[in-house]
């Protein structure tokens, strides 16, 4: 099963350059029907993935994914799920 790695440290500061990298992977996801995205925001102080999470809330992008899954090893990664019919 094929999956995308976006890896956001070297544009953490950089909020319209984070929501393009997102919505690539997203819109890659569902053109090629890969099931999973894999967020790596990185641990530091959490604001990354407070940014990544209310992306993910965005009313025009919470209808493209099926679920958000926390790593539980992991603090500074997500995964998001896709499902195709």
């Amino acid at each position: 099963m094929a999956k995308i790695k976006v890896d956001l440290h070297p544009i953490y500061n950089n909020s319209k350059a984070i929501d393009n990298a997102l919505l690539q992977a997203f819109e890659i996801a569902i053109e090629k029907r890969i099931t999973e995205v894999e967020i790596i925001p990185g641990k530091g102080t959490g604001q990354l993935k407070k940014k990544v999470q209310r992306f993910l809330q965005m009313p025009h992008i919470k209808p493209l994914y099926h679920r958000i899954e926390n790593d539980s090893k992991n603090f500074g990664r997500l995964f998001v799920y896709f499902k195709f019919k």
